[in-house]
């Protein structure tokens, strides 16, 4: 009896060892969180959307993301300190209506591009960041440089844009 005890002892110590060497011959072995110096630009040089690429595009916007949020909150926090004053004069009540409305307006074009921000960041954790989505083309380092939130390369986007048009007129 204590021999077979010992031949599954045997064969499961085989079986853990034989498991540990598929693991290890298919483990990819990863390099760590690639670091981009500040001072780091892309280049034309480099494989397009490459790690350092996608890391660089990724902290431009997230940085950008932070900045339209903060500016966003103190314009909100500004706008409702200013409903105290509340003057008698019709034209200073129109005019502040005006300053309000324009004010919102801006927060609302920024709120829209937080969201296209935040769509280029997944588009980037899911690697389409930086081409096309009609023709999965490259879209160009510096058209991204430019405008982080692209989507589309020059000739698709004025495609787009001359669809609008066409639509809008009817």
């Amino acid at each position: 009896m204590p021999k077979t005890v010992k031949a599954k002892k045997v064969s499961k110590t085989k079986s853990k060892v034989a498991s540990k060497q598929k693991t290890t011959k298919t483990k990819v072995v990863s390099k760590g969180p690639i670091k981009i110096s500040k001072s780091y630009v892309p280049k034309d040089t480099e494989k397009y959307m490459c790690e350092k690429h996608k890391v660089y595009f990724r902290i431009r916007l997230t940085e950008w993301k932070k900045e339209l949020i903060k500016a966003n909150n103190q314009a909100l926090y500004n706008g409702s300190m200013d409903d105290n004053n509340i003057s008698a004069d019709i034209v200073d009540q129109a005019s502040s209506y005006i300053d309000k409305n324009v004010e919102m307006k801006a927060i609302n074009r920024q709120i829209k591009l937080i969201s296209e921000i935040d769509k280029a960041l997944m588009r980037i954790r899911e690697d389409t960041y930086g081409f096309c989505l009609d023709t999965a083309e490259p879209i160009g380092l510096k058209r991204l440089m430019a405008r982080p939130v692209a989507k589309y390369t020059i000739a698709a986007q004025e495609k787009h844009e001359k669809d609008e048009k066409v639509h809008a007129d009817d």
